[in-house]
């Protein structure tokens, strides 16, 4: 007996887009089922931006078809697109940010009544509690209500396809399983969900199929999750004989054993010795502050530090960096990555604050390139910008910073946020060769597994930022920190 024909809401196929000699795209295609939760997986620069933009019309293919429920014509409404930056005016109330789609110039009369009920019936559909809210501004909303208040609007214009960008990279535990409830409901109602996420726990707790890009091209086709294993994708992102990216675990420079950090708080404390990883799980607030404290960005820090068993408080960043404290921002763009200078200026970064010195040497050049190799970093020349990598090189590149100046303290922050699994498991590498050397490593995660897989110890904090508990050793599991944080595992 054949398999019934499926009903394909979105068909893209043959999809080509080239930027001058660099082609982005080639004969990528992409389907997506009437009623299903796609995800749509790729490595860093695979192709899944452009792909997105493209099918959601933001951007123009150079060849290709693309139809929606079977026509090449239709309403560009019928794809919403929900970004991790939600496009809402938080000035607005929730009734108006609903009706913004509905106002076809800037001078047409409002009925507020229909515009109240119009805003109503979409909310109704996902979270009936939520309508009593119609009129307050979206600004005094969590993220979670802020999210839903733009599905409301992608439904309220007629989409028949949403496309959510990493929905729970900020989300609360509760709350990502209220969201994970309310998709399954609108594909109950034949609504499809396509999904963006490098959280393979996610990706396995709700979507159905997946499509795979490796270099603009499509090497999996609608597969369903249940008959691929994560290895199996992983393959797939990278490519035949690529299993690993690193053709060797990464060596840092040995610092002298015996080191000690000594963290405390209230009756919160922690002794690590040298080579210990320890995590820092929760909401943004608590980390924070344990962050700033140990990379001298607050001075009057609550928490308190010993070095070695002596007190010690650093008066600045640079202060901290000549005592021997790494930091990776988990902020690349803004305050990781040098944009306007070269590759070898971003490695030297660091050395050079610690050494005081300013001048190129050839001892940067050869460290430089010698990290390169062996983070299996691929850059045309040393003297190329740092833009001509994709986003996981970039943070590769950030570590590397650090791995010939033998940190006592590196401190990292989410370093593995945005980056495919294949680079994950780099950093993940990383890591472990930087505390196998002797590095006290602190790390905040917001996915709780990959402290689960790696930490010795992890410090918890609750939603306000307070101290929750602390787990050792065999404690620590992505369900205790879960429970002790309120926030999605």
């Amino acid at each position: 007996m054949s398999s019934p024909r499926l009903e394909f809401v979105l068909e893209a196929l043959d999809i080509e887009k080239s930027y001058g000699a660099t082609s982005v795209l080639s004969k990528a295609r992409l389907r997506v089922a009437q009623g299903e939760i796609h995800a749509l997986l790729g490595g860093n620069g695979a192709g899944k931006s452009t792909f997105i933009r493209i099918v959601s019309g933001s951007l123009r293919r150079d060849s290709g078809v693309i139809t929606v429920e079977g026509r090449e014509h239709y309403d560009a409404s019928a794809i919403a697109v929900v970004f991790q930056e939600l496009a809402l005016l938080p000035e607005l109330s929730v009734e108006e940010n609903i009706h913004l789609p509905h106002r076809r110039d800037a001078f047409g009369l409002i009925d507020s009544r229909a515009m109240k009920a119009l805003a109503a019936e979409a909310l109704a559909t996902i979270d009936p509690p939520l309508v009593r809210s119609l009129g307050r501004p979206v600004s005094s909303l969590d993220l979670h209500q802020r999210q839903l208040v733009e599905i409301a609007r992608a439904l309220s214009s007629g989409a028949k396809l949403i496309l959510l960008d990493e929905p729970t990279a900020n989300l609360t535990f509760a709350d990502a399983e209220r969201l994970f409830a309310i998709l399954r409901r609108l594909t109950a109602r034949g609504i499809s969900v396509l999904l963006v996420s490098h959280r393979m726990s996610e990706i396995r707790a709700i979507a159905d199929v997946c499509t795979i890009l490796r270099d603009g091209r499509s090497v999996v086709d609608r597969r369903a999750l249940a008959d691929i294993s994560d290895e199996e994708i992983v393959q797939a992102m990278m490519g035949e004989g690529q299993e690993k990216t690193l053709s060797a675990a990464p060596q840092a420079k040995a610092m002298p054993a015996g080191f000690s950090l000594d963290l405390a708080k209230g009756d919160i404390a922690v002794s690590l010795p040298a080579g210990s990883i320890l995590g820092l799980a929760g909401a943004p607030e608590g980390p924070a502050g344990v962050m700033d404290a140990l990379i001298g960005a607050e001075s009057s820090s609550a928490w308190s530090i010993a070095l070695d068993g002596q007190p010690r408080r650093f008066r600045s960043p640079a202060d901290a960096v000549r005592s021997g404290v790494g930091y990776v921002s988990g902020d690349r763009a803004e305050k990781g990555i040098l944009a306007t200078l070269p590759i070898l200026d971003n490695l030297a970064a660091a050395g050079r604050i610690a050494r005081k010195q300013w001048l190129v040497t050839s001892q940067e050049v050869r460290e430089a390139a010698s990290a390169l190799r062996r983070l299996s970093i691929k850059a045309s020349s040393l003297d190329a910008l740092p833009q001509t990598l994709s986003g996981g090189t970039q943070q590769k590149l950030l570590i590397a910073r650090w791995l010939d100046l033998a940190p006592k303290i590196l401190v990292l922050e989410e370093p593995t946020r945005g980056v495919d699994i294949a680079t994950k498991r780099d950093i993940y590498q990383i890591i472990r060769a930087v505390a196998a050397a002797g590095t006290i490593v602190v790390w905040w995660s917001t996915e709780f597994s990959e402290l689960a897989e790696i930490c010795d110890h992890v410090i918890t904090f609750d939603l306000q930022g307070e101290v929750s508990g602390r787990l050792d050793g065999a404690e620590i599991s992505e369900v205790a920190m879960a429970r002790a944080t309120g926030m999605a595992a």
